[in-house]
């Protein structure tokens, strides 16, 4: 089986996006407020947005399943207040939910909180339960800077995540860092904002002792993990500076990394630096390259074209694209077990 631990509903029905302009517009003149039930989408609606578009290209690049959470840059969690967030959050999650029950061969959700720049994360804590518990998401997404680009968030090794860490570790689900629109304009959203933040989180958890505090607290750092991969020599003399364990001990039990990187050489460089066991496969296909590659002919987002023509093992791709998602969020692996697969 082929699990592909990162996709987005970036294909969802125009309905949503028109829904979230009048909310928007709705913050500064109340009355064009709209409410959740002001947004109906059938299950027909969903159907041809998922089997026109990400299904489509699984079964042509031959993955099985995919981690569905919502459109990362639609998060936005600096526009509004909580309440603005909570109730966008709850629509956007609800839908991955009903993508998953209209194909659960293929899709699983994880879960986007309603964070909200200075607002205690304990607010996220419903939202997110009701996610694993009644939804059956087996993840969430973690945004490290709410603010847009700002980074007015502590560093996520503060006390300030720790009610949430604590709900993660409760619910034994692991969460991919990922940021959302930057509303920073010396930071590009999907090429400067997501691989800086990917870096940072990185480099944030190698300063701090956080998994000390929390051992089976898991966090995926998506797109190869930024600049990770490519100065992993810098990390490690940085630890070593800073007197911290060998990072295979200090981080590599609870930090992975997907493969979202959209060349051979930098897959290459991911699984000859990074231990296998650390890799998970990922495409975030229909995402933020989108285009054919020139070079080689094929969409740059076939991500499993890369891991093939790796040097790896036939038991170490099947790591990668299977094993590790199973030990890395467990719930999917009980999901797939009582599937029977």
């Amino acid at each position: 089986m082929i699990i592909d631990v990162h996709g987005h509903y970036t294909t969802a029905p125009a309905a949503l996006g028109a829904w979230r302009d009048l909310q928007i517009a709705g913050l500064s003149d109340p009355a064009k407020a709209p409410k959740p039930s002001d947004l109906r989408i059938s299950d027909d609606e969903l159907r041809e947005s998922i089997e026109t578009n990400q299904l489509k290209k699984m079964k042509e690049r031959g993955s099985d399943l995919t981690i569905f959470s919502p459109r990362a840059s639609f998060m936005a969690h600096h526009i509004g207040g909580f309440e603005t967030s909570a109730a966008w959050a709850a629509i956007c999650n609800e839908l991955c939910a009903r993508v998953a029950q209209l194909f659960p061969q293929h899709f699983i959700g994880a879960a986007m909180l309603p964070q909200s720049p200075g607002v205690d994360v304990r607010s996220c804590i419903p939202e997110l339960e009701k996610c694993v518990k009644e939804y059956g998401f087996v993840g969430l997404n973690l945004n490290p800077d709410p603010s847009g680009g700002h980074w007015t968030s502590p560093p996520l090794t503060d006390r300030h995540w720790y009610p949430l860490y604590e709900k993660m570790v409760e619910l034994d689900v692991p969460a991919m860092v990922h940021v959302s629109t930057s509303c920073n304009a010396c930071f590009h959203t999907t090429g400067a904002h997501y691989l800086n933040a990917d870096t940072t989180a990185f480099m944030q958890c190698l300063q701090g002792d956080l998994f000390k505090d929390f051992p089976t607290l898991k966090f995926l750092i998506p797109h190869g993990g930024g600049a990770v991969p490519y100065h992993w020599g810098r990390f490690r003399g940085l630890a070593q500076e800073m007197k911290k364990p060998l990072l295979q001990e200090h981080l590599l039990n609870n930090i992975f990394f997907d493969t979202c990187v959209y060349h051979q050489p930098g897959i290459d460089l991911l699984t000859q630096v990074i231990p296998v066991d650390n890799v998970l496969f990922a495409s975030e296909m229909i995402g933020a390259v989108r285009g054919i590659d020139p070079e080689t002919g094929y969409a740059y987002d076939d991500t499993r074209r890369y891991i093939e023509a790796t040097a790896l093992t036939p038991a170490q791709r099947q790591q990668i694209y299977e094993g590790n998602a199973r030990r890395v969020f467990p719930r999917l692996d009980a999901a797939l077990r009582a599937q029977g697969r």
